[in-house]
Parts: structure tokens; C-alpha cells; sequence
């Protein structure tokens, strides 16, 4: 379990720094024009937020494993990571529009990686939070 949560924080970290090229690849100045100001550096600012919190997410799996595993703290956290990745993974199929990916190859591949990934990361965080306490 420790090498599981050790990789989900190479993905995590991975995922945060993905954030970086959002604006661009998805033409967010072009997209986010006809927006209040207000709203729009609210969307930027929340992205960046995002990025941070997975980048931590991603750190703490790195670098305190055992803690999550074997610590009442630990496990706690670990039902936060689980209930907040469970939750990712309920808006992969009920927040977004098929409308989005169907019939689109790219973002059909994209939406079949990510539900993926939410759920291999909703598991992982799962079974640290639920499994057995050893120490």
C-alpha cells in the first residue's frame, strides 16, 4: 500500500502541474472575454488553487506514506482524500455533459483516463482510510 500511495503521489503531482497549461490549451482568454472581470480572475484564481491543493495531495503521499497508513491522523486524511476523490469521480459522469466527449476520440480517450484515474485514486485513498491499523 505504501508503494500505491508513493505512485498516486507521482500522479497527483503530475495532475497539478498539468494545471499550467489549461489557459492555453483550452483558450481561456479567448473563452473567459465576454465574462466580468471579477468572474474571470475568480475562474483563474481557483484553478491555481486547485493545482495547489493536488500538488499537496501529491507531496504529502510522497513523503509521509506510513503516516497515512498507520496514524489515526493519517487515516483520517485519508477519508478526506477518499471523500473528495469519490466526489471527483461522481462529477466525471453527473457534472459534465456527454455532449462534451461522445463521439469525439480525443476527449472520449481523455474522459475514459480521468474516470480512471479518480478511480484508482477514490480506491487507494479508500483502503488507507478503511483498511486495517497496524503499526
Amino acid at each position: 500500500m505504501e508503494s500505491l500511495l508513493k505512485f498516486s503521489g507521482v500522479l497527483l503531482i503530475a495532475l497539478a502541474l498539468v494545471h499550467a497549461i489549461f489557459p492555453r490549451y483550452f483558450k481561456w482568454r479567448e473563452e473567459l472575454r465576454s465574462i466580468t472581470l471579477l468572474t474571470r480572475q475568480i475562474h483563474y484564481v481557483h484553478t491555481f488553487f486547485i493545482a495547489l491543493v493536488i500538488l499537496l495531495m501529491g507531496l504529502l503521499c510522497l513523503t509521509s506514506p506510513l503516516e497515512l497508513l498507520h496514524t489515526t491522523l493519517g487515516r483520517r486524511v485519508s477519508l478526506g482524500l477518499f471523500v473528495f476523490w469519490a466526489c471527483r469521480l461522481f462529477i466525471q459522469f453527473y457534472g459534465y455533459s456527454p455532449t462534451l466527449w461522445k463521439g469525439k476520440r480525443f476527449e472520449t480517450v481523455m474522459h475514459g483516463v480521468f474516470a480512471c484515474l479518480w478511480v484508482f485514486l477514490t480506491l487507494v485513498f479508500g483502503f488507507t482510510a478503511f483498511g486495517p491499523l497496524t503499526r
